[in-house]
């Protein structure tokens, strides 16, 4: 199977970049969206690279690399009723959500914005562009996913 490639938003004061750079890796938990979760369950592996990009931030954009470390087993705070993820019609028997973990490779020297992104005719196809897209979990290509990273070890904007 060919690595892919996906783009994870998280919200800064939630989890950071430099919360996953000091933890080395983490689950990432509490997807509720079902698109999302098929991603995860279905489509990511170890070694899967992934733009690592704060939403809800001000401005919103990718700030840095991780990866997929470890592929797709149940959420467990589905069935923890003091969890916020917690979900009753979820059972450890015939789990509804499932995470990955995520590991850190690097952060970039600056954010690449998502105003930035809708600029680059060559990133002009990504998810994270289209008007209304929401998705917490979105697959790039591995051409977006270069173009990202090298403008984000830039100093200057591209």
């Amino acid at each position: 199977m060919a690595k892919r490639y996906w783009l994870m938003k998280s919200e800064p004061n939630t989890y950071s970049i430099d919360d996953l750079k000091r933890d080395g890796t983490t689950p990432w938990e509490g997807v509720r969206n079902y698109q999302a979760r098929n991603y995860m369950r279905d489509d990511m592996k170890v070694g899967d690279g992934v733009l690592f990009y704060h939403s809800n931030a001000k401005p919103p954009g990718v700030v840095g690399i991780g990866k997929v470390s470890r592929s797709a087993y149940p959420d467990f705070y589905a069935f923890d009723k003091k969890s916020n993820y917690f979900d009753p019609k979820s059972d450890p028997e015939n789990p509804r959500w499932m995470m990955v973990d995520v590991g850190y490779v690097s952060t970039f020297k600056r954010m690449v914005s998502l105003n930035e992104m809708k600029e680059i005719p060559a990133l002009s196809d990504m998810l994270v562009i289209r008007k209304g897209m929401r998705l917490s979990i979105q697959p790039t290509t591995k051409d977006e996913f270069a173009l990202v990273k090298k403008l984000g070890n830039t100093i200057a904007k591209a």
